[in-house]
This record gives structure tokens, sequence and C-alpha cells, in this order.
């Protein structure tokens, strides 16, 4: 009987179940598109190119390994855990003749694959480009469509597609950068694959002398690829091989395993989508419960009137929830069902733009599975449920004659139960604050911060009405100068503290969360740019504008008159167990002429091979001091150990390990340096060491630039710009979502004051001091929700900036700031006066005749 009942008030009151409905939509569209992203991070495939004709590869351990033992109430707990290292792994060369001693195995294709860039004029790297042996073509496979193989260090194959990109034939020449120094050579053929051109990826091959010496890999190969022999499986193979490598630290894989091991960018991006996935995801859901919580008290307030009677003519507690209950879950599947249907094309548009920001490589596809979206099915229904039965159990308690008395005037003060848990609720985000300020590291302050700004904006719903109440108290004396109009909506304020409460949340939210997403890279960003822009002692910077510059170039900056020292910079990251730290390489000769970090401990003098320098942060962390051994693992895997000889202050303007060049450059994929700090000698005149005389230097050497301190500090805020703009893509869903909820509720709440503005206007209101009350209570609304969610927003970022900085030094971009209030003011005065002046058309009789 109930759930027909339910059925009718849906039917009837479609108008007033829009608003719930809309909410609950979006949530579900949120939630199927955050979910389908981390999906996509746990199942996403990546599929082979280069290995199509392989069906067994085997290739090096990407990651480290560790293991823990703990002992707890008499058990022996062990744990392995694995994570990846940040280049390329490498296998030892005589693995080939393991591999080939298997039965079974027909041929053991050693493979080199390392950076090798055509450079062409006018044209950018479309897609990356990799060099190889031409004996792993037949990996692919790939065979001669033009010209020959090659056959001698001063030839290159390269594949169709680059050919028809760049024009090129048999017998053109081709300048590429690998390694080392640019090469030019002569295009001896044009090969095409078996299966089409790669879509991912361009291929050049050299001879297998010149390809070994391009890798920089003496007695290593990147992988083994592995054909059997006829009649022989692929799978029982592989198993045999795996067998006879167990103990190497080589791994085997084949099908869909094969696809990682060549992309290892999209095996890398699988971890961030996960991460990014899951951190979209919990903030989503809970700005989703506030929003569909604070949604569903507007539609149970706006019917207290309808559900008062039915108590009043007999109607149980028990019938009522009932009744509520049911009237969610029907709006609730259909908005879940409309929402997950929604959220595939957002889920493929937020991919599509993650993979176009460089955020996710286009080798990692897309999962549209059906799990994120019978998850979001169910949290519609879960969320619609509870928020009814949470928003509808006072007037299901209460009894009739009382329900009728609060239907007709609100409650002078909030329950003491919502009081408390506002309060509870403020509790909790001062303790996230406080915890956040103790925070130093990106990857544990980035969830706290939003997770603090939700807490709060959950404190903010609860404590709404006095928050209200308040503000209108501060507020009676401007409104009184708007006339009628102020008059009006300061006693609204003070009567319907409730109502205008739910309005005031979703906007203290928007602009929160906002300003949090908008200035939390600013804040990391600017400290970062303003200790490195200190530390640099360098007049001069030589920027790679392709893939970098080469040890030569910096050599013939070096041998420049009046240079006093050149330092190489290569960035990458090690791990110092399983902890992933940012570490850069530095040439050692005449390093403090041009670099200062700031050593608080030891000395920088002599650095050489074999030490290394660390941040306070680092030091902190790890225990170490200067002379203290360190052992970590680069970027390939290798481990080696250090000795600490300093410790710097400046440590997110230049990461927190300072290693040397050799030895960092040596296990990087790509060696060449990022930039190169150029110091003059003191007493040399400016105008014979300048621009033009560096960039003399350096005229033969393609993609380098030649930037004052200042342009390169400019570039770094270029990079910083795009780093924020990556984030706001990353939370924008939530914003828009939220966005939305300020425009839903507050139309909601208009849009239901029919008769309320029936009886002013019979009252003698005129039409423009209704609308003026209605501009007046905006205002009122938007004052009170951009102050307190400034006030969040504020005590979130500094203490993010004490945590990552060690200063209470927020930033807060003014334009963006003004832009965001102004963004806030607009919806809000939208939102309320457009269902205003459509109530207003009503003719107050008709109204008031109207069956209630």
């Amino acid at each position: 009987m109930m759930l027909r009942y339910a059925l009718q008030t849906v039917r009837d009151r479609k108008a007033g179940f829009l608003g719930a409905f809309v909410a609950l939509l979006c949530a579900a569209a949120l939630v199927t598109a955050c979910g389908t992203l981390l999906e996509t991070g746990l199942r996403g495939k990546i599929g082979t190119e280069r290995y199509a004709a392989t069906p067994v590869l085997v290739s090096a351990d990407q990651n480290v390994h560790a293991t823990t033992v703990k002992e707890k109430k008499g058990k022996t707990k062990t744990k392995h855990k694995a994570k990846p290292v940040a280049e390329r792994a490498w296998l030892p060369a005589t693995t080939v003749d393991t591999v080939r001693a298997v039965p079974g195995v027909e041929r053991a294709v050693p493979e080199l694959t390392f950076q090798a860039v055509p450079l062409l004029k006018g044209q950018g790297a479309a897609t990356p480009s990799y060099g190889h042996a031409w004996t792993s073509a037949a990996l692919t496979p790939f065979t001669i469509a033009e010209g020959r193989a090659p056959q001698t260090g001063g030839e290159v194959v390269v594949d169709r597609a680059l050919a028809e990109r760049a024009g090129l034939k048999a017998g053109s020449q081709l300048t590429v950068q690998a390694t080392g120094e640019p090469k030019t050579y002569q295009v001896s053929g044009v090969a095409q694959g078996a299966r089409g051109d790669l879509a991912r990826q361009s291929s050049l091959f050299f001879s297998d002398a010149e390809a070994q010496r391009l890798a920089a890999r003496e007695g290593q190969v990147s992988a083994i690829g592995v054909l059997p022999a006829p009649g022989v499986n692929a799978g029982e193979l592989a198993g045999r091989v795996e067998q006879a490598l167990r103990g190497t630290g080589a791994q085997v894989s084949t099908g869909d395993e094969r696809g990682p091991v060549e992309f290892l960018d999209a095996a890398g991006a699988r971890i961030k989508l996960v991460s990014m996935g899951g951190a979209m995801g919990g903030t989503s859901l809970l700005v989703a419960i506030l929003v569909v919580v604070g949604t569903f008290a507007l539609s149970v307030q706006q019917r207290y009137r309808e559900l008062a009677l039915l108590r009043a003519i007999a109607a149980t507690p028990r019938q009522l929830r009932q009744l509520i209950g049911r009237e969610a879950l029907l709006v609730g599947l259909a908005a879940g069902v409309a929402g997950a249907v929604a959220g595939l094309p957002l889920a493929g548009w937020l991919h599509g733009r993650f993979v176009d920001s460089g955020v996710v490589p286009a080798s990692l596809e897309r999962t549209a599975g059906i799990f994120p979206m019978f998850a979001a099915v169910a949290a519609s229904l879960l969320g619609a449920w509870a928020a009814a039965r949470i928003t509808g159990r006072r007037i299901a308690r209460i009894r009739p004659a009382e329900a009728l008395a609060e239907a007709a005037v609100e409650r002078g003060r909030p329950r003491w139960m919502r009081t408390a848990f506002g309060l509870l609720l403020l509790a909790g985000g001062a303790v996230l604050v406080v915890v956040l300020g103790s925070l130093r590291t990106e990857p544990a302050s980035t969830p706290v911060t939003f997770l603090a700004v939700v807490v709060l904006a959950g404190a903010v719903s609860l404590l709404g009405p006095l928050l209200v109440r308040g503000a209108a108290a501060l507020l009676a004396g401007p409104l009184r100068l708007a006339g009628a109009g102020g008059h009006l909506a300061t006693a609204n304020l003070r009567g319907n503290a409730t109502r205008m409460a739910s309005a005031v949340t979703p906007l203290a939210l928007l602009v929160g969360m906002t300003c949090t997403v908008l200035f939390i890279t600013p804040t990391l960003g600017d400290a970062a740019r303003t200790q490195a822009r200190e530390g640099v002692r360098a007049e001069w910077v030589l920027a790679a504008q392709g893939p970098g510059v080469t040890p030569e170039a910096a050599e013939r900056i070096r041998r420049t008159p009046g240079v006093a020292a050149a330092t190489e910079i290569v960035h990458t990251s090690v791990r110092v167990g399983l902890t992933k730290y940012a570490a850069q390489g530095v040439t050692p000769a005449g390093l403090t002429r041009t670099w200062d970090p700031r050593v608080t401990g030891g000395t920088l003098a002599g650095f050489g091979d074999g030490d290394a320098a660390v941040s306070e942060l680092a030091a902190e962390q790890l225990g170490l001091k200067p002379g203290s051994p360190l052992k970590l693992t680069l970027g390939d895997g290798t481990a080696v150990t250090l000795k600490v000889t300093a410790v710097y202050a400046r440590g997110l303007g230049f990461g927190d390990l300072t290693l040397p060049h050799g030895l960092v450059a040596g296990h990087m994929d790509n060696p060449l340096a990022g930039s190169v700090l150029v110091a003059t000698e003191p007493g040399a005149d400016a105008g014979a060491v300048g621009r033009e005389q560096l960039a003399a230097a350096v005229k033969g050497f393609p993609g380098v630039a030649v930037l004052s301190a200042a342009d390169a500090d400019r570039v770094r805020a270029e990079r910083q710009d795009a780093g924020a703009e990556i984030n706001l893509l990353a939370m924008g869903l939530v914003l828009a979502f939220t966005a939305i909820a300020v425009v839903n509720t507050l139309a909601m709440s208009t849009a239901e004051r029919v008769r309320e503005f029936a009886m002013l206007r019979l009252a003698g209101a005129k039409r423009r001091q209704v609308r003026g009350m209605l501009r007046a209570e905006a205002l009122a609304v938007v004052l009170i929700g951009v102050v307190l969610g400034s006030g969040i927003a504020l005590a979130v970022l500094t203490a993010f900036s004490v945590g990552m900085t060690g200063a209470a030094a927020p930033a807060v971009l003014p334009v963006a700031y003004a832009g965001v209030v102004g963004v806030a003011g607009l919806l809000a005065l939208a939102a309320t006066s457009l269902p205003g002046r459509v109530a207003l058309r009503v003719r107050p009789v008709d109204v008031a005749t109207a069956k209630a």
C-alpha cells in the first residue's frame, strides 16, 4: 500500500521531487565517471604494438621489493610489497643464451629500446620515437617496403608512418638525437609492419653495432623476444622459460601482459589513475552525500504541511517512514539509472582530457565496465533512502498536533542533536586542519586537504540555522537600507533560518572547494619557485626545448671565455626502501658557483662520485646526517650506497636528493640534461658573456635555448600553471556538481514559495518589493556562503602551507578569487530571480483560493 501511495505522490508532485532527482542524477553520473577512471587504472588494457608477433617476452623486473615480518599475538605475519621504478630496467645480455637453451625456443631475439628522436624542421614530436637494432624487427614484424636494411653505422631504417609524415624515402638524410650527440644518417630503407602502422610510437632501426652504441648499455638488453618452434604451445613455453630464469629477477610475459613491458608510462599511469580516481571518487562521494542530504532535507521541509496532515489523520510514524523511504527509493532508482548512463560519456570525455594533457598516455585504453554503473545506482538508492530517513525522522516521531504547529511556523531553535553533531563535525574539521599542518609530503596532505573542506562544510550544514540567525543580526542594518524588500529579507533570514541555511551550505562548499583547488598548486608552487629562484646563483640557463642538452653542448659553454662554471642537471626519482623521492643529478665541477641550496649541515665542497646531498625533510624522514650511508635504488632498479655529505633547506625547489650527474644519467632512459646552469666569472664584463655569445657557442645543437635567470623563472611559472590546470580538470566535475547543487537548491527554495509571495501581494506588497526581497535574500545568502566558504578555504590552505612550506603563506590570486565570488553570486541571483519571476506571474487570488 505504501508503495502505491509513494508512486501516486511522486506522480502528483513531480516539481517537488525534481530537485532531489537532479541532485541524485548528478551524483550518480559523478560516481560512474570516477568509478570508470578507477576501473581503468585497475583493469585498463595496455595493448602491445612492437611485440605483436612475439608470443613470449622476457624483461627485467620493473619493481623494487620489500618484505616485512611482524609478530602479533604470537603469530608471524609476512608481507611482500612492490613499488615500480621510474626508468626502464635492463637485463644482462647473458640472459639471451639462457633463454636460447630452453627446449622449444626457435629464436631468442635480444631487444634494445632507447630514445631516438628525429629532428625534423617545423614538426614537433607527434608520437614518442624509439630506436632499435634491425635484428629485432622480427618481433613486430617489420619488413622492408622500400630500400634495404641498415648495414653500416651511418644508415637508418624508418617506419612507414614516419616516412610519410616527414617526407622521407630511401636515400634521404635524417638527423637523429638519441642518448648522445645528434648524428645525421642516410635513410637506407622504409619498413612496414605486418599489422599496419604503429599508432602510438615511431620506430627507427639501426645496425646492431650502432644500436648498441646509441643505447649506451654495454652488456645489457631491454627485453628478449621468444619465438616458439613450430607446434610448441606459447603458454607451455613461457612456463619453461620462467623455470629456467628462476632466481634471476627476470619476468616472463604473454598475452596482454606484454603491453606494460612495452609502454612503461602506461603501466605507471595505472597507479596514478587508481590514486586519482580513488581521490576524486572519495571526494565526490562525500560531496554528493552532503548535497543529497541537504536537498532531501529541503524537500521534506517543503512537505511538512502535507506530512503533518497525514499524522493528524492517524498515519503512524512507521507508515510515514515507509512512505518517505519508498518515495526516495523511486526517485533514487530513476535518477541512478539515468545518471549511470550519463556518466559513461562523461568518463570518456574526462579520460580524453587526461590523455590530451599528458596525464594518461593513449596506450592505456579506457575500460567501460558495468561495475561503476551498478555502484552508481546502488549509491543513489542508498543515499536517497538514508537522506530521506534522516530528514524525515523528526516529522515521523512527533505528535500530530506538534506536527501541524511546526508545519505552520519554523522551530525557534535547531534540535540539540543537530547542533551536537554539527559541533562534533566542527571539532573533527579542526583536528584535520591541525593534522594537515604537520604533514610534509604532497601524497599525504592532498587527500586530507579536501577531506577537511568537506567535513567543515558538513559542520556548516548542521550549524547553518544558528549561523544564518547570527548573520541576520549583523546584516539587519545594511539590509534595512534596501527599503521594504530589505525589511522582508531580514524577517525571512530570522524566521526561516533552516531554509536559508540549505542554500548557504552548497554555496559555502562551492567557494571553499573551488578556492582550495585553485590555490593549492600556487601555494606549493610559489614556495618551490621562490626556493629555486633564490638558490640558483647562475646568471644564465641553457634550457632543453627538445630531447635535452648534450654533454658536448655543455662543454662548449664551459670553454666560452668568461664562463666560470656550467652545471648539467637531470631529474628523475629514486626509491629509498619503497619510498619515492624526487632526485636530481648535477655535475660536481663548480657546483657551489652555480647553485646554493642553503646548506644547513655538512658541505658541498668536494662533492663528487659516491656522495649525496639530502633535503632537511629527507634527512628527518630517513634519520640521516652528514657522514651517514644512504642506500637507494636508482631509476632503473640499480641499488647503490652513497655517503651523505650535506643537508640543505631548499628541498621544495631542488628535490629531496641531489646525486652525482654521471651516476644518475647512466641509469636513465634519457640521460641528456634538462637544463644547464651557467655562471660567469666574477669580474667578467656583462657584455662579453651575454645571451648572444652563449647562443653562438651552442648554435650547432638543436633544441637548446639560452635563458636569463628571470626567463627560467617564468618558464617554471608556466609549468606550475599547467599543473594547476590538471588539478582543476581532475576536480572540475566535483566543482560542477557543487555549482549545480547551488542552483538546484536555490531554485527549489524559491519555486516553493508561491503561496508566501501571494500572501505578501494580498497584504499590499508590490511585485517589485517582493523581487527586491528576493534580491536582498540572495545577496545575504551569497555573502554568508562566501564568508564561510572563504574561511574554510583559508584555514585549510594555511594549514597546508604550514605543513608543506613551513610558513603560513597560502597563495591567493585576487583575480581568481574575485572570479569565484562573482560566479557564485551570479549563480545565486539567477537561481533566485528566474524562479521568483515565474512564481510572481500567478495571480495572488488564484493561489489563495487554490487547494493546499
